[in-house]
């Protein structure tokens, strides 16, 4: 078994779509960057590179690559789930933590589990997703970024 951490936050920003775990959510801004700026999935991606002793996903996606202007954050993951077999492992579950003052993210949790689930080819029951504020301190709690922390246990696949 190997456990690997991942942390992401983006800023918000006016104009752009707000995209979690691969879901899109309403909302009056959404987070800036170079891809679709997806921090559920690249907290999880670089949880799961960490834990397959692998470089993060700016190494192996680097913001310089114009071939990942506005990428799914989605297709990224396709790509880190392969690299991680590519080492003899698999997912054995992820939990992840949005940090967010709004949107309330407890609506979405389900859709943002199944989304995951599917592009690892796992079971949505091996893939948690909580939410929680920062009680209005720091950039997350001022509504101007949203943050996501993950954890993943990986096996050696036999």
């Amino acid at each position: 078994m190997r456990v690997g951490i991942g942390y992401d936050i983006h800023r918000l920003e006016v104009g752009r779509r707000l995209v979690l775990g691969g879901v899109e959510i309403a909302h009056s801004q959404g987070l800036e960057g170079h891809s679709d700026a997806d921090v559920v999935l690249h907290a999880l991606m670089d949880a799961m590179l960490g834990a397959a002793g692998l470089p993060d996903i700016g190494t192996h996606f680097p913001p310089s690559d114009d071939a990942f202007r506005d990428v799914s954050s989605l297709v990224l993951l396709e790509r880190v789930s392969r690299l991680v077999e590519g080492k003899g492992l698999g997912l054995t579950n992820a939990d992840i933590v949005v940090v967010a003052e709004r949107p309330k993210i407890a609506p979405h949790a389900v859709a943002m589990r199944e989304r995951i689930a599917e592009v690892l080819h796992t079971e949505s029951s091996y893939i948690n997703i909580k939410a929680t504020t920062n009680e209005r301190v720091g950039a997350e709690g001022r509504e101007e970024a949203i943050s996501a922390h993950a954890v993943v246990l990986l096996h050696e696949l036999s």
